[in-house]
């Protein structure tokens, strides 16, 4: 049988496994493998033949921007004294459930947070710069304007004027990458969000 130019002929330099026959077979002809076949030349148009002309692209149609979504919000309920046990115990679970630290923010609306008092008393740019080198949960009084936005932040509504409070939360809520939560009294805190609307 003749070779096709597109199969190639197999050589018996080629290297691979070779198969013995058994005592008294004769080994079989090796065939040739077929192998990639060349593809078609384009047909050339004759004189007076039009070529198809591609359709200029559609452009896409205009889709209206998707309303920006704010963060979840969850309300835990605690009392003014049991506000940052509550936001402790957020932070807790945040953690447990895989949060990075870094990724957390803590405000308080009352007095601070006893992480917050006890760094602030080695000076501001030491506690500053724990806030930005976000290596760990932080903790601020929910009016620091220094405080830079974080995927999760926590509200501990433990005192405050009811208007300080009022600004806190949106305060809050822009800081909040995807999750905000705020513990407080729930009556309250529904109250001040509605006032502050």
């Amino acid at each position: 049988m003749p070779l096709i130019p597109e199969e190639p002929q197999i050589h018996e330099s080629v290297p691979g496994p070779r198969a013995v026959p058994a005592p008294g077979r004769t080994a079989p002809t090796p065939r040739p493998v077929p192998g990639p076949r060349p593809a078609p030349a384009p047909a050339r148009p004759g004189p007076g033949a039009h070529r198809p002309v591609p359709a200029p692209p559609r452009p896409a149609a205009a889709q209206p921007a998707a309303p920006a979504a704010g963060p979840q919000v969850q309300l835990i309920p605690a009392s003014v004294q049991g506000a940052l046990d509550a936001a402790d115990e957020a932070v807790d679970l945040l953690l447990d459930t895989g949060r990075a630290p870094g990724e957390i923010l803590v405000l308080t609306t009352g007095d601070p947070h006893p992480w917050a008092a006890h760094e602030l008393s080695f000076g501001e740019a030491s506690y500053w710069a724990q806030h930005d080198a976000r290596d760990d949960v932080f903790y601020a009084a929910a009016d620091a304007e220094r405080a830079g936005a974080r995927p999760v932040v926590v509200v501990a509504v433990n005192g405050g004027a009811d208007d300080a409070v009022t600004r806190a939360l949106p305060a809050a809520m822009g800081r909040a990458g995807g999750l905000l939560i705020v513990c407080g009294d729930p009556q309250r805190v529904n109250a001040l969000i509605s006032a502050g609307v």
